[in-house]
Order: C-alpha cells, then sequence, then structure tokens
C-alpha cells in the first residue's frame, strides 16, 4: 500500500475514534439512569465542581473509596489488517468496553436544561445518599456550596409520555406504597423544556396509582411522610420518592443550613441566587388519590 494510502487510513481510523470519544464524554440524560438533579443560577461548571467534591464527601463515607479499574482507551493499530471498516468498528467496541469497565461512581451528564446539571451514578442509593447530606447540613448548619440551589434524587426514569409513565409508576410506588406499605404523600411536579405533558392529568394519574395500591394512603400537604417528586426534562421523566421535603427546605442546600432565627427574620441582602430559585423551582400540589 502506498504511503498515501496508509497515512488515509490512520487519518481515518483516528478520526473515527475520535467522533466515539467525543460521544462517549457528551453523554446525555436517558431513559433508566439514576443519579442526582441539582439546580444551580447560571454557573453550570461551577456547579458540577461543587456537586463532585459534595458528593465524592458523602458517598465515602456512606460506600467507602471508590475502586476504579485501570483504563485501557482504545487497541493497538494494526497494520496487516486490511478490512479496515472492521479494524475500526473492533476498536471503538474496545473502547465502549473499556469505558463502561470503568464508570465512575458520580459522572455528570447533559441534562437537556439550562442551569440544571445532572450526576449520574453507579451502585448508589440516591435518595439515601441526598437525604444523608442534606441530614448533616442540617443538623450542622454548615454552609458548603455557593451555586448549588437544590439537590433532588433520581431513582428512576421512564419515557415523559403518559402511558409510559403510568405503566413505569405502577411498579415503581410499590416499596413505598402497595400494601402493605402506607404512608401520607404529596406530589411536586416540574417540567423543562417540554410540552406535551399536562400537570393536572400527571398529578391525578399519579395520586391514583398510589391511592389504588393501598386505599391507606392519603395526600397530606402539610407534613407528608412521602414527597413524590416529578421531573421532566425534553422527554424523559426523572421520580422519586424523598421523605423530609418540607423539613428540608424542600430540598434546598442554601436554605436547610440557616438557623431557626434566619430563617424566620427578613434578610435585606437576599441574593440572586435565591431569587432565581424562586423561578425555577417546582409548585408543590397534589391530586385526591
Amino acid at each position: 500500500m502506498s504511503s498515501e494510502g496508509q497515512k488515509g487510513k490512520k487519518r481515518g481510523k483516528s478520526q473515527y475514534v475520535g467522533n466515539a470519544k467525543r460521544q462517549r464524554g457528551c453523554r446525555q440524560l436517558e431513559v433508566g439512569m439514576q443519579g442526582i438533579l441539582i439546580t444551580c443560577n447560571m454557573n453550570e461548571r461551577k456547579c458540577v465542581g461543587e456537586a463532585y467534591s459534595l458528593l465524592n464527601e458523602y458517598g465515602e463515607q456512606l460506600y467507602g473509596a471508590e475502586k476504579l479499574h485501570k483504563d485501557h482507551d482504545g487497541a493497538s493499530e494494526s497494520e496487516d489488517d486490511d478490512d479496515v471498516e472492521a479494524a475500526l468498528k473492533k476498536e471503538v467496541d474496545e473502547i465502549r468496553t473499556s469505558t463502561e469497565k470503568n464508570l465512575r461512581r458520580f459522572q455528570s451528564v447533559d441534562s437537556g436544561a439550562n442551569n440544571v446539571v445532572f450526576i449520574r451514578t453507579l451502585n448508589v442509593e440516591p435518595e439515601k445518599l441526598v437525604h444523608h447530606i442534606l441530614k448533616d447540613l442540617y443538623t450542622t448548619k454548615k454552609k458548603k456550596t455557593r451555586v448549588i440551589l437544590r439537590m433532588l434524587p433520581v431513582s428512576g426514569t421512564c419515557k415523559a409520555f403518559p402511558e409510559d409513565l403510568r405503566k413505569y409508576a405502577e411498579k415503581f410506588f410499590e416499596p413505598w406504597f402497595k400494601a402493605p406499605n402506607k404512608g401520607t404523600f404529596q406530589i411536586v411536579y416540574k417540567a423543562r423544556n417540554n410540552n406535551h405533558m399536562n400537570r393536572d392529568d400527571v398529578i391525578k394519574d399519579l395520586a391514583g396509582i398510589v391511592g389504588s395500591q393501598n386505599p391507606e394512603n392519603k395526600v397530606d400537604l402539610n407534613n407528608p411522610e412521602y414527597t413524590i417528586v416529578v421531573e421532566i426534562i425534553k422527554n424523559i421523566c426523572c421520580l422519586s420518592v424523598v421523605k423530609d421535603y418540607i423539613l428540608f427546605r424542600k430540598y434546598n442546600l442554601q436554605e436547610v443550613v440557616k438557623s431557626n432565627k434566619e430563617e424566620t427574620s427578613p434578610n435585606p441582602a437576599t441574593t440572586a441566587t435565591e431569587k432565581n430559585d424562586d423561578k425555577t423551582k417546582e409548585e408543590p400540589k397534589t391530586a385526591d388519590a
């Protein structure tokens, strides 16, 4: 083969693998993921940094130090392989396999919405971890973040279409609400970049499912045992069932560290961050079960 042909082969291979690596690094929120949805005020890059710091700190407390496999990015070149397409496919497959083996405990992915960060989790219970973080911040009143506003666990994801959500929720709710399990609940709902899901219909459907699993499940807007969090971004619906939603100030990290005095006294130095969160937070609402 001529030198020009060899160069073309190498260049094509390099470009192909490079594209695969870029796609790997730009992964988006998708069905099947678990993780933590975080809202912030404009500075998403700093938000991701704060999230990694906070999650790694508390993740090690609950799950121990993270253990990683040695990374093997890519495969060695085979100059004797005449089948260029087969060689490229093999290398990309090996990159994909290597990536799957080296998934981190916490990994930022594109959420699909501005001022929203999604951290995918692996071998972590998002609800347990986030509750642990908020409980510690609430107890110590120690502020550990500046740009993170709210931190919501996402224990399940499905397609954001009524039929998909109803089918998914029936199984998803069982650990909390299917008899003999029971509890009081409220539903909070927020949709971003989505106009085909109706808020009232979603709440009615989900409340109906909870009621059908055990008639003793009752709505409580003041002090519910459980809060069903519904976060829709584009065509993905994120679900979780959390405790102490009211106590932990709707899972707002800025609010939960305030003392009782600060909570009851007006603060003349209210930040733009707090004002911005008022615009983006979901409004609690339920339908009778």
